[in-house]
């Protein structure tokens, strides 16, 4: 029998083959959850144009997700500490594909970022319990062991998720509707799948969950969002508005810390800041989180709407993010796994995604694609490098009773990161676009998200080329943010990665 793996205390050590078949089913979540959100990108110039709407329901669209994934997903970390991690799992399934349903059935814009709310929930939990009942049964030491079946995953999910999006958009019998239904039976099997296969201990103790924190949190984060979206576009980035939105945003989120220090079972623990690797991974991880969602969101809209692509062609030309991404995740892994060290990985990693924002800084409508290829190949090499590790070097640092609240705090701020940063950035780009309109065309014309195809050539031309330069100029206010990433991760002190979860780490 294959040699068995370490398992947390009082748990019987699970074999390789045990991992395997526990892993399917995880997989598929992850791969539901991936789906989910590439085989939208491409599709999302379409989705908001036959709404009718602008540039500001295309970034609510994205950050209405983002933002109830960050919020909820402490919540479900919290709730794995205490309960059945199988039951939560699939409790997030479950609400991730009605969330599904109702985006494909949405009649206009506000129901649509309605239901996308009910799928970030879903999809918060996916993506938090996921992680966590991997390090539940995997230590640190041997996750690289096993992170070849991620990128493999990862590989099909983000690859094939913008061209079934594309496809599915340039379908005339199928329609934009069907970008949210492609993952509905992906979910029910996993369902079935982990039913099955996944079988852990499980944690007994009394719930508690911190529904004060949840609510201050969520306000808190809205609030800072709807700051970011309409700044620069229904007021000045410094007007009467923005003091009122910013204050209100610094009060509720003291009264969110003061609740959390008196909190029995607080939905984001104070006590994991006062570890400095905690401190820095989140900091890199809000960093790298604006890479992430800001890269996928609006290369693939600046492919559509400054170079006239279809749907189908937008994926196809940023597959050398997607599958240089997956690629970096899996080597990454086993570098880890076979070496022990982390450290060098996630300087170079940090490096990689700073040089490949600084390349897409240069994009205008008519850049060479190699450049553009060389920028996406280069940011998805350190974003590979970069996400999971930061996690794991969190994991490496906290015992594993504390993995739950450990790791879902970093997803947390990851995603906090990638959703105020793709709300700021569209705020952004629409500006961009608008003074660009009104300089060449004497006005705004219309929505942002027109379809450039269908206007006169050379309004056309005007709008590709507003898109072309705001797309550059986005990733310009970027760079600073890679390099403050840069910056936590030299600072982070390696420690040596656990060879089991059944001994507690103590304080470092």
């Amino acid at each position: 029998m294959t040699a068995g793996v370490a398992a947390p205390a009082g748990a019987a050590p699970m074999t390789h083959r045990q991992i395997l078949q526990a892993l399917s089913g995880l997989y598929l979540g992850i791969f539901v959850a991936i789906l989910s959100s590439t085989v939208v990108t491409n599709a999302l110039p379409t989705i908001v144009a036959d709404l009718h709407a602008g540039q500001s329901v295309y970034t609510w669209v994205i950050t209405s997700t983002l933002l109830s994934t960050t919020v909820s997903s402490p919540v479900w970390g919290k709730l794995a500490d205490l309960v059945s991690k199988k039951l939560l799992i699939q409790a997030g399934l479950i609400i991730f594909t009605v969330g599904s349903v109702l985006s494909g059935l949405s009649a206009d814009a506000g129901l649509l970022i309605a239901a996308r709310v009910v799928q970030g929930i879903g999809a918060g939990g996916l993506m938090a319990l996921i992680q966590v009942i991997i390090a539940t049964m995997i230590p640190p030491r041997e996750l690289g062991r096993y992170s070849g079946y991620f990128g493999a995953v990862f590989a099909v999910g983000t690859s094939a998720g913008p061209l079934i999006g594309g496809l599915i958009v340039d379908t005339d019998w199928l329609g934009w509707r069907w970008c949210f239904f492609v993952g509905v039976p992906f979910a029910v099997v996993a369902l079935v799948v982990l039913q099955k296969t996944l079988n852990l201990p499980v944690t007994k103790g009394s719930v508690k969950i911190d529904w004060a924190g949840s609510a201050l949190l969520t306000a808190a984060a809205s609030l800072l969002l709807i700051w970011v979206t309409l700044a620069g576009d229904r007021y000045a980035w410094l007007s009467w508005p923005t003091a009122v939105l910013l204050g209100g945003t610094l009060l509720l989120t003291l009264a969110f810390v003061a609740v959390e220090r008196r909190a029995e079972a607080p939905v984001l623990p104070l006590w994991l800041f006062r570890t400095r690797t905690v401190v820095l991974a989140v900091i890199a991880s809000l960093a790298v989180g604006v890479a992430l969602y800001a890269a996928a969101t609006y290369v693939s809209q600046y492919f559509q709407l400054a170079e006239g692509k279809s749907p189908t062609m937008a994926g196809i030309l940023a597959l050398p993010q997607i599958l240089s991404l997956a690629l970096a995740s899996s080597v990454a892994g086993r570098i880890i796994s076979a070496t022990g060290r982390w450290k060098p990985l996630l300087v170079t990693g940090a490096v990689l995604i700073t040089a490949g924002l600084a390349l897409l800084g240069f994009t205008e409508r008519d850049t060479p694609y190699w450049l553009l290829a060389l920028a996406m190949t280069s940011l998805g090499l350190g974003l590979g490098v970069l996400l999971q590790n930061l996690v794991l070097a969190v994991q490496n640092q906290v015992s594993p009773r504390e993995l739950g609240a450990a790791t879902s705090s970093v997803s947390f701020f990851r995603t906090l990161g990638g959703t105020i940063g793709v709300s700021a950035l569209g705020a952004v780009l629409a500006a961009q676009v608008g003074h660009h309109l009104a300089d060449k065309l004497g006005s705004a014309t219309g929505d942002a998200l027109s379809r450039p195809a269908g206007l006169p050539a050379p309004v056309r031309a005007v709008v590709e080329d507003a898109y072309g330069q705001a797309t550059g100029t986005l990733f310009q206010y970027a760079v600073p943010l890679a390099l403050v990433a840069l910056v936590c991760v030299l600072f982070i002190r390696e420690v040596p990665l656990r060879t089991t979860n059944a001994v507690p780490a103590g304080p470092r």
